[in-house]
């Protein structure tokens, strides 16, 4: 079996990018922007909220050492499916979440995976999940931001409480 591609959109693409990285499996995680009109879209331009683009991730992960499925268990417990355009601080619809499946068995299993995980939150799910037609890659200085910028404000107060949580829920999948 060969590479696969997820891309999902779950606030803050530094966050979701910096999650993501640790999983065994995952060869690669870009940055970037997906689910809008602009084409080759920038950060102010997705920032203004009036593209239709979101924050969002493409991975590329190697299917015989992890799933979809388990890329989508990650996604659901690492942010806030409830919250509509918003994650933490972050407001706006380039904020929201979402799903970007890239074929019939990717909306199959987001679908389903959406329903197991309505089960652990009392407010109702909000992520869409929708087909995926384009990604535009960030610009460089958003690139492994966490990892090159680990002392800034956003990045303690944020991604590390993120990525301790994550590591403590699924140590079993991380690389280290």
């Amino acid at each position: 079996m060969e590479k696969q591609v997820a891309t999902f959109a779950a606030g803050c693409f530094w966050c979701s990018e910096a999650i993501f990285k640790e999983l065994k499996g995952v060869e690669s995680v870009m940055p970037g922007y997906a689910g809008g009109t602009i084409p080759n879209p920038n950060y102010d331009q997705v920032s203004s909220g009036q593209t239709g683009h979101a924050e969002a991730i493409q991975i590329t992960f190697d299917p015989k050492v992890i799933s979809y499925k388990d890329l989508l268990n990650v996604f659901w417990s690492t942010h806030d499916p409830t919250t509509m355009n918003r994650q933490g601080p972050d407001t706006g619809t380039q904020y929201r979440s979402v799903i970007f499946y890239h074929d019939d068995g990717q909306k199959r299993l987001a679908e389903n995976s959406k329903k197991e995980a309505q089960k652990l939150f009392k407010d109702p799910i909000v992520t869409q999940i929708t087909p995926f037609a384009q990604f535009y890659p960030a610009e460089n200085y958003h690139q492994d931001y966490f990892a090159k910028n680990p002392d800034a404000p956003y990045c303690q107060l944020v991604i590390n409480p993120k990525l301790t949580h994550f590591r403590e829920k699924f140590k079993d999948l991380t690389k280290w």
